[in-house]
Parts: structure tokens; sequence; C-alpha cells
């Protein structure tokens, strides 16, 4: 038991790992903020641009009663697709690939190149060999160390 529970302590305090655990409760708080912005910012402003449609409660009933509202369908537990919701979730979607790519493609401009390895030329067939190799790939000959 007491070597499950040093395999663990050394799994769970890698930098991967942390980083993973602070990414996913950064992003969970992210969503939140995106949601809330979706919610509360953009759907009302595009509601009244589109004629007053309230996004949340758009909504396509599927049984024989009527209701007026999103709320009263599932209140009386009818079949409802509600498509205003799936809207505003794609929405949130969106946005959050948006921003997403932005940071990484932000990160990727500050992240160093790492120069690439020079191929050696083959001094007898003159074609480009691995530096580690010890034979020329194309032609067989021996490649003299260096």
């Amino acid at each position: 038991m007491g070597s499950f529970l040093k395999e663990f302590k050394a799994f769970a305090l890698r930098g991967n790992v942390v980083d993973m655990a602070v990414g996913v409760i950064i992003g969970g708080a992210f969503g939140k903020i995106v949601s809330s912005a979706v919610n509360d910012i953009i759907m009302p402003p595009l509601g009244i641009l589109i004629g007053g449609v309230d996004f949340s409660d758009l909504f396509l009933n599927l049984s024989s009663k009527k209701v007026s509202t999103l709320a009263e369908a599932k209140a009386a537990n009818l079949p409802v697709i509600a498509y205003g919701s799936f809207i505003t979730n794609v929405i949130d979607f969106i946005i959050m690939a948006f921003v997403i790519f932005c940071l990484i493609s932000l990160l990727n401009r500050f992240k160093k190149e790492e120069p690439k390895a020079e191929p050696t030329l083959c001094p007898f067939c003159k074609m480009p060999v691995d530096p580690e190799a010890t034979r020329c790939p194309h032609c067989t000959s021996e490649i003299p160390k260096k």
C-alpha cells in the first residue's frame, strides 16, 4: 500500500498533471463567464434585432397540448425541442473556441522554435543523411565519424 501511495503522489505532483488540473479549474470558471456573456449580454440585443425574440424561450412543442412558454411545457412534462437553448449553447461554443484559438495562437508566437538538426551529406553520393547515421541509407556507404 505504501508503494502505491508513493506512485500516486509522484503521478499527481508531476508538472503536466498539476498544469492540467489548473487548466480544468480555470476553464470551468471561464466557461461560466462566457455563458453569462452570451446569455446576459449578447443574446438580448440579438433577440431585439431579430424582432423581440427571447432565445431562451424558443421551443417546438411535440405534444398536442397548447402551451405558450417553455417553462409551462417543462412544468407539464411535455416533450419539446428547446432549440433556443441549443442556439445559445452553439454561440457559447463558438465564442469559447474563438477565445481558445486566440490564446493558443498567442502562446505559439512566444514559443521558441527549436533549431532543426541539419542533415549531413554523404561524402560518396551527396544525399542528405541523418547526423546520427553510421551508414548512408541511399548508397549504404559507411559514413566516417567527424
